[in-house]
């Protein structure tokens, strides 16, 4: 080993030194948190969000900031695991985008718990079995998860946080692609990747399951079957990827929220996320967003369902910037539930950080 390469190593393993110390004074004061915090809730999203805001804006280079605020996440994870080990629900099995999502946000130390479908995801944060859920509610190119809306609509749970994760679709199976019969996916990836699909296996029968790992599970027990799914996927079922990165939109990115009893405290970057109806007669819609003009609140989202309640009645998803907090929001909120013949704030919640 040359000289160079030498002290080059030794300076690595004395950062590392200092930073073995100083995670743990870190630690140690997170505890002391903890108990000063006596028995209140150990995670508090808008903190964290401000931590990875802050992170960001300290960051020299040359790490991305992306990068440097998944270590953070991480070491906020070991950290807040000394205090209490709570569980996180999400769509499963094991290997979903969902669960993807729970880690990319809650970092790896989480306890995880895998559910059957979105209906149960949210009877485990309403019963309590778990602290937290997520669960999908758009996709960048395919819209809305409607189950996901339906629930929001009857759930007594509250949003306190959003994950916004790059949905990278791989084809994996047993054989080779010559070979590929049947290709089983959630309906959303199927349709996600049609283009690729049509141009490389234009033959083989596109078998929607409840689960992108699901799919897997299935492609692994049987020959000339195929799955698409995430990387995670393949590994959990000893899969062979085929084909990596066949969405037909490369900036495919599906939006989750994080369920939980409590929403979240200012952060300074917020957002809340209401549910609306109004009289069905004309000029109404524009009568009932008139606060958020008046009041100079920006709408990020307007999302319209069939309410079930009567022949072309119509609930509104609405997201708009800003916390109930907010003195603007506040007021807008106030007129909005006044004009509205349903109104449901679902949470104000800090926005995504990355």
């Amino acid at each position: 080993m040359n000289d160079k390469l030498k002290n080059l190593r030794s300076r690595i393993d004395a950062l590392d030194e200092r930073l073995v110390k100083l995670l743990s004074a870190r630690a140690r004061l997170a505890q002391r948190v903890g108990q000063v915090k006596e028995g209140k809730a150990v995670y508090r999203p808008e903190r964290e969000a401000q931590i990875l805001r802050r992170i960001a804006d300290l960051n020299p280079g040359p790490l991305a900031d992306e990068a440097l605020q998944r270590i953070y996440t991480e070491i906020m994870s070991a950290c807040r695991s000394l205090e209490d080990q709570m569980a996180v629900a999400f769509l499963g099995p094991e290997g979903t985008f969902s669960q993807e999502a729970a880690l990319k946000h809650f970092g790896g130390m989480v306890p995880t718990v895998s559910c059957a479908s979105i209906d149960e995801v949210f009877r485990s944060v309403e019963t309590g079995a778990v602290g937290y859920a997520v669960v999908p509610v758009e996709n960048s190119t395919e819209g809305a998860v409607g189950r996901t809306l339906d629930l929001l609509l009857s759930t007594p749970s509250r949003v306190c946080g959003e994950v916004m994760l790059a949905i990278r679709q791989c084809l994996m199976s047993r054989g080779a692609l010559s070979g590929i019969k049947k290709v089983y996916s959630h309906t959303q990836s199927l349709a996600q990747c049609q283009q690729w699909l049509a141009r490389h296996l234009p033959h083989a029968e596109k078998v929607p399951v409840v689960s992108n790992a699901e799919a897997a599970r299935l492609a692994a027990r049987e020959r000339g079957a195929a799955a698409i799914a995430s990387k995670t996927a393949s590994e959990l079922y000893g899969l062979q990827l085929l084909a990596r990165n066949i969405e037909d939109e490369p900036k495919n990115t599906t939006r989750f929220l994080v369920m939980s009893c409590h929403d979240a405290e200012l952060s300074g970057r917020d957002k809340t996320s209401l549910i609306l109806s109004t009289r069905n007669v004309p000029g109404a819609m524009y009568e009932l967003l008139t606060p958020l003009e008046a009041n100079r609140v920006s709408m990020t989202k307007l999302e319209s369902r069939p309410a079930r309640t009567g022949l072309w009645e119509y609930v509104f998803y609405v997201d708009i910037e800003g916390h109930r907090k907010d003195t603007n929001v506040g007021l807008a909120l106030a007129e909005l539930e006044r004009k509205a013949t349903l109104f449901k704030n679902l949470g104000s919640y800090p926005a995504a950080v990355a």
